[in-house]
């Protein structure tokens, strides 16, 4: 057998967590909490996302959010069955919810959030909760460290300018 390298498996939850990281840097480039989603079906990415908060002026716009309505366009349906959302970041509470409603199969996540996630980082809405009408599989830490490393990148460079621009109002 020749060693021509690793084979890339195009619909590995690494490969597709790699998609929700491109949409991240977007995210990123653009002043925004680094945050990507894609939504996959059948092997096939049919939306893609970032957070837009600012850029809308819209505290909804969140990359999940915006990546489960488009999907909802691309299938045709509000329902997203057989899919799979891939998300760089732990979904909140306001997107669980969506999730929830959108019925995936699957969320695949990359870096949790103790303080504020909904699929067990602080609280779980897709897995076992029983009044919900739906539940879905939770995969997380995939590309993790990425994922991780990106967000504290974007506050840590946030606090420095935050820090630099106070030390350069002389009335401070």
């Amino acid at each position: 057998m020749d060693d021509e390298g690793p084979i890339i498996d195009l619909h590995s939850d690494s490969y597709f967590m790699g998609q929700a990281l491109r949409e991240a840097r977007k995210a990123y480039a653009a002043g925004e909490v680094p945050v990507g989603a894609v939504v996959v079906r059948e092997g096939r990415i049919i939306s893609r996302a970032w957070n837009q908060v600012e850029t809308l002026k819209d505290a909804t716009a969140h990359a999940e959010m915006l990546a489960l309505t488009a999907a909802q366009v691309s299938v045709g349906d509000w329902r997203l069955e057989k899919c799979t959302l891939y998300v760089t970041k732990e979904p909140c509470p306001m997107c669980a919810g969506a999730i929830v409603h959108c019925r995936p199969e699957r969320v695949v996540f990359g870096c949790p959030d103790a303080k504020a996630g909904a699929c067990g980082g602080w609280i779980n809405l897709l897995e076992a909760n029983p009044p919900l009408n739906h539940r879905c599989d939770v995969t997380s830490g995939v590309l993790g460290e990425e994922c991780l490393f990106m967000i504290q990148s974007f506050f840590r460079e946030a606090r420095e300018r935050k820090k630099f621009e106070r030390s350069a109002d002389p009335e401070a």
